[in-house]
């Protein structure tokens, strides 16, 4: 039946007309809010983005007036082109320079090794150039040693001043340095960084020797802080401005527990291009250390390589060998493999050689522990410290064992340097001269044993500590043990563990040591050689000498290069007589490079392979490791 259209129907169909007008509006309504929304975040984005550039353009500008790069406005136009003129003179200059080469690339691993296990990267408390190598990739300091002129340059410091009378040093500090932790570096972190030094809870006896010229360290401003120094010192600028410096929200905590440091492993944390992946879960049971690069990083060049890692290889042999298999990027190689190695052509078909005396090389010793416990030694008798010397062919060893890649040492100080006084006449092998001595000294061949023996019957024997997986350490040691047996004296070699040798050193409780330093332009020898070291400084062979002790401390104290390079010759000359070390040779640096290490230079202080910031990379084509 068919139904008829009546009110209640219009009514309705009214009401579904109603209906759908209202939502056809609302999804109108909502499309505008959608669309509102949309423009607005798209402002919103654009706005970041404006906020992002005038941030960075904030940034540059602080850093250019950071740099003094800021002039008066010029009508003239530079030719320079603008990724010269961008380059600003400070320590990244180098650096800078490299990312302007055609093949210039970030990332890859810079691979290299230790040949002693480490007992410690934690700063003040550890004791070797392995670890220092180590903070020098994460602790920063002041200011820094340009390696081409020797002169100094900007780091953390932008500037600085000196008084007139030489004994305040003001640093005015970059604003844009900040720690691996994202947490700004300021003048209280200097203050800081010495105070800490100086604690007597601080198990830091050497630094605290090193900085006792400074009588304090006042921050003027957040961005300015003063050296005030006791006294005149030749190398002020040197110490006040290479001090590293340490975060003080980090470090700080440790002044209520000050054992806990002391004891410490892998306490380490900076404002350098490089960070531990974790400030204080490093140890010695790892076998290696591993920097990772600090994304944080405030310089003006990012860190080229992704991160970096030294392989605990203690063993000569197993060294090369990972060499060979590409797993290291450098080896420093011994003499007698050095010709062989060069005509390897699975070596140099992958490397760069390098063969140099450094004018800042260090040099290896044998050392005569003159008090052992509270009783003398043997060789507290100056004359048989120089009958060792004279017992000692050092230009034989130089020749058979060293292959002629190493000159003889005298001291301390560098031949070339002004330090050193070339009137001094090196001593050669000279056996009559050395039992003449002997003699003197009370000891000869009394019975038909074949040993020298004092009037009491006291043999002349002694135990001589040396590194036990360096191989040639090791045939130096037997060359020795051999040639004093001929004068009647007996060596007994000991070999040892890294760990072990510096407790050794710290407690004073060995005969006979040999060791090495490393050296510089010009070097203070107080720590090692001045009185006042022999408890718990680096004068570990217990030598005195009051004279001695003077010129030392004039020398230090003496600004006029005029003045003071006569008294380091006076003290050397003490040195040359009391033989406080048998000084046996500086070495020359021989070794080989991975060509896909890029940028390396010879400079006036070595190969830039240590340098920070770091400034070689790898070609982008050449990177095989990724982080």
């Amino acid at each position: 039946m068919e139904k008829r259209f009546i009110f209640k129907d219009l009514l309705f169909f009214s009401s579904l007309i109603l209906i759908a007008a209202l939502v056809i509006l609302s999804m109108y309504m909502i499309d505008r809010q959608w669309l509102s929304m949309a423009e607005m975040q798209g402002t919103m984005r654009e706005q970041a983005k404006d906020i992002r550039r005038l941030t960075g353009y904030l940034s540059a500008l602080e850093k250019k007036l950071d740099h003094g790069m800021i002039a008066a406005a010029s009508t003239q136009k530079s030719d320079a082109p603008p990724a010269v003129k961008a380059i600003a003179d400070n320590a990244f200059n180098r650096a800078q320079k490299a990312t302007l080469n055609s093949d210039y690339a970030t990332g890859d691993w810079y691979t290299q090794s230790f040949g002693v296990s480490l007992k410690t990267i934690t700063p003040l408390i550890s004791q070797d150039a392995y670890a220092n190598r180590v903070q020098a990739y994460v602790l920063e300091t002041l200011i820094q040693r340009d390696p081409d002129t020797l002169g100094w340059k900007g780091l953390i410091a932008k500037s600085w001043q000196v008084s007139e009378d030489g004994l305040l040093y003001t640093f005015q500090l970059r604003r844009d340095v900040i720690f691996s932790d994202g947490i700004p570096l300021t003048a209280a972190d200097v203050v800081f960084s010495f105070d800490f030094i100086m604690n007597d809870k601080i198990a830091a006896p050497r630094q605290r020797a090193f900085y006792d010229k400074i009588d304090k360290v006042v921050a003027t401003n957040d961005h300015e802080v003063t050296f005030h120094f006791k006294e005149p010192y030749f190398n002020s600028l040197s110490l006040a401005g290479g001090m590293e410096i340490l975060p003080k929200h980090f470090y700080s905590e440790y002044l209520n527990t000050p054992e806990t440091f002391n004891q410490s492993k892998g306490l380490l944390i900076g404002s350098g291009p490089y960070q531990l992946k974790n400030a204080t879960d490093w140890t010695p049971s790892l076998g290696f250390v591993e920097l990772v690069k600090n994304t944080r990083y405030w310089g003006d060049v990012e860190p080229s390589f992704d991160g970096l890692l030294w392989k605990v290889i203690e063993n000569d042999s197993a060294r090369l060998t990972t060499f060979r298999n590409g797993d290291i990027d450098i080896y420093s190689a011994r003499p007698n493999e050095y010709t062989t190695l060069q005509s390897d052509k699975n070596i140099t078909d992958r490397t760069n050689t390098f063969e140099f005396m450094s004018p800042s090389a260090g040099y290896s010793y044998l050392g005569w522990n003159q008090q052992r416990g509270d009783k003398p030694t043997l060789f507290a008798n100056p004359k048989i410290r120089v009958a060792m010397t004279y017992l000692t062919d050092r230009k034989k060893i130089i020749k058979e064992i060293m292959q002629g890649y190493a000159e003889v040492a005298m001291s301390p100080f560098n031949p070339r340097s002004k330090q050193h006084d070339p009137t001094l006449i090196e001593r050669q092998f000279d056996l009559a001269k050395a039992q003449q001595l002997l003699k003197e000294a009370e000891f000869e061949h009394r019975d038909d044993s074949g040993i020298l023996k004092n009037k009491s019957g006291q043999a002349f024997e002694f135990e001589l500590v040396y590194f036990q997986d360096n191989d040639d350490t090791k045939k130096i040691v037997l060359f020795l043990k051999d040639a004093y047996a001929k004068a009647g004296i007996r060596l007994i070699p000991k070999p040892t563990e890294w760990s072990v040798m510096l407790e050794l050193m710290d407690t004073r409780d060995y005969d006979a040591i040999t060791l090495g330093w490393t050296s510089g332009i010009e070097i203070d020898i107080y720590q090692m050689f001045h009185s006042s070291q022999t408890k718990d400084g680096d004068n570990f062979v217990g030598f005195k000498n009051k004279l001695f002790d003077r010129y030392i401390e004039q020398a230090r104290s003496t600004v006029i290069e005029s003045v003071r390079m006569p008294l380091w010759q006076s003290a050397e000359k003490i040195l040359y007589v009391q033989q406080p070390y048998t000084f046996l040779m500086r070495r020359q640096s021989l070794g080989f490079f991975d060509k896909r290490i890029k940028n390396t230079q010879q400079t006036a202080i070595g190969l830039n392979m240590g340098f920070t910031p770091v400034e070689l990379y790898v070609p982008l084509s050449e990177q095989k490791y990724s982080h």
